[in-house]
């Protein structure tokens, strides 16, 4: 086991080095979040902490940070989720601030408010904008309040303790209409769900749903809200300061996705006039405002399919997609959150951003590379990774912690990577990341590049066809992977027929080792065993359980 890391008091830095009043950030995640963070604060001139579980001890965010200090085993909830473990790394190592990331503790207002009172800076909004917006019924509330319309549905959580209540429940679901969603009033990620679609399925929806909210956020409270369908889903980013000020930096699409979990966004989003734009922009402004934000947050709506727009929810901290509205702007929104979080008022640059934010000049796409089987239903797949190979080149931005050799746990988000590209326009754009996604090369672990392939291929995305249920629509993964699968297959006895005709045994095991990723340097290509190679590999890669 790896010894923790301190920083050395000799050689830390004294306050008046740093351009802010806190010098060392505590990083309270693990993955390419904290990877991400740490490069800010590094170019702030930041000293930076690492906590980690053992699954991390030897991780890339644990390496490249000033200090380290594990906080227990691999369990979330006995380590990244171990308040009182994180604090006291902060105290140990003299972390003034901590950034949360996002995910794990990064929404809960008990820790931003446990961080403030043990004296640091919580770098993210303040513990009672956590409270009142990561409350779904109280933030539609807000919004309501704010002007802004809600997706119609209920504003208080249904009675489902009280059996006298349900008449007026089903009285409730009736005028909101069917098909509707039984939604949790704490969380996210799709659990506590339930569609809807008839009012006799209507009470087992609310108790199922209750008790999944219950076990997995401790809040039982469950909602009615109509299905909107056909929808796309929108979100902005918006920056408060400590005056009260609030700016919207732009917006992403975020539709395609599965399980109510994104897996490509956009910015902008597509298909969008300018005066549109500047009214999706003005409405998430007015929650943000009526709330208090300060610090970085995203509000989330829906455009259904004759173009109103409905609120949805509001994430209070930095969104996983946040690299492609930098790309647009131009922006280190990590940057600014420090800054925000330090008492600085909006930055020049954010300012400028929101004033052309209607008037994108550029376009930028993300797609998530997971640890997923998209042939199964998008299923985990922990594993051993041994090859990786991400691309590089003009308008292309990868953020990743994952390395060639590393074992990808099961404990935690399969997120591996965020491909990024930008370009002048989004035809440009789709032809980078298509062009991205051809030089990836993962081996040992499926992923889900087979499914963004597709996606950066198919004519509906090309002409921006976006809908929450595009996946639903278009994508067959039993059938794509079935069809990879032959395509191996077809290539591998072709490879191997083709060495019969060469260097017999030798060249077969060549074959078999590229398939794997191994490669043999005294092969010129001459005799054709360095193409079977490659069309074996190029096989295999579109699909890396193929070769199993």
């Amino acid at each position: 086991m790896r010894k923790d890391r301190a920083v050395d008091p000799a050689t830390a830095m004294s306050a008046s080095d740093s351009p802010l009043p806190f010098r060392r950030v505590l990083i309270a995640n693990r993955g390419e979040v904290a990877l991400r963070i740490l490069r800010a604060c590094r170019e702030l001139g930041l000293e930076t902490v690492a906590v980690y579980s053992d699954a991390d001890a030897h991780a890339a965010h644990v390496r490249l940070a000033d200090a380290a200090v594990r906080i227990g085993p691999p369990a979330p909830q006995d380590s990244y989720l171990n308040i009182e473990a994180i604090l006291a790394a902060a105290a140990t190592t003299g972390a003034e601030a901590v950034h949360p990331g996002y995910g794990f503790l990064a929404e809960r207002a008990a820790f931003a408010r446990r961080v403030t009172e043990a004296g640091l800076v919580f770098v993210g909004p303040t513990p009672d904008v956590i409270e009142a917006l990561g409350d779904k019924l109280r933030a539609r509330r807000i919004a309501r309040d704010a002007g802004v319309p809600v997706v119609p549905g209920t504003l208080e959580p249904a009675a489902i303790d009280r059996p006298d209540q349900l008449p007026a429940i089903l009285d409730e679901a009736a005028t909101i209409g069917f098909p509707l969603l039984v939604k949790a009033n704490a969380g996210g990620g799709g659990r506590g769900m339930r569609r809807v679609a008839r009012p006799d399925d209507l009470p087992v929806a609310l108790l199922d749903g209750s008790r999944e909210a219950a076990d997995a956020f401790g809040d039982g409270r469950v909602y009615l809200e109509r299905e909107v369908v056909p929808a796309r889903h929108i979100e902005v980013q918006l920056l408060g300061d400590a005056a009260g000020r609030v700016i919207a930096l732009g917006e992403r699409d975020c539709s395609i996705q599965r399980r109510h979990q994104k897996l490509i966004e956009e910015a902008p989003a597509p298909g969008l006039i300018d005066a549109e734009r500047r009214r999706l922009h003005e409405m998430a402004v007015a929650v943000g405002a009526a709330a208090g934000l300060r610090n970085a947050a995203t509000a989330e709506f829906l455009r259904a399919s004759d173009g109103a727009y409905y609120f949805l929810e509001v994430n209070t901290r930095l969104q996983v997609e946040h690299g492609i509205t930098e790309l647009v702007t131009g922006l280190d929104i990590v940057r600014e959150q420090l800054y925000l979080a330090a008492g600085r008022p909006l930055s020049e640059g954010a300012l400028a951003a929101a004033g052309h934010a209607a008037r994108p000049g550029s376009h930028a796409i993300e797609v998530r590379i997971s640890a997923e089987d998209p042939g199964r239903d998008f299923a985990p797949e922990p594993g051993l990774i041994r090859r990786w190979l991400m691309p590089a080149g003009p308008g292309v931005r990868v953020d990743t912690a994952a390395e060639a050799g590393e074992r990808v746990p099961p404990e935690y988000d399969n997120l591996l990577a965020k491909l990024m590209v930008h370009g002048p326009d989004r035809a440009s754009a789709i032809d980078r990341l298509a062009g991205a996604l051809r030089e990836i090369e993962i081996a040992g672990i499926q992923t889900t590049l087979p499914f963004h392939r597709f996606v950066a291929g198919h004519p509906a995305f090309q002409a921006a066809e976006l809908s929450t249920g595009w996946v639903a629509d278009h994508w067959d993964g039993p059938a794509a992977a079935a069809r990879e699968g032959r395509l191996a297959q077809l290539v591998g006895g072709l490879a191997v027929a083709w060495t019969k005709t060469g260097r017999g045994d030798r060249d077969r095991k060549d074959v078999r080792d590229a398939g794997r990723g191994g490669r043999d340097d005294r092969d010129d290509g001459r005799d054709g065993s360095a193409w079977a190679r490659a069309a074996l590999e190029a096989a295999v890669d579109r699909w890396p359980g193929a070769d199993e």
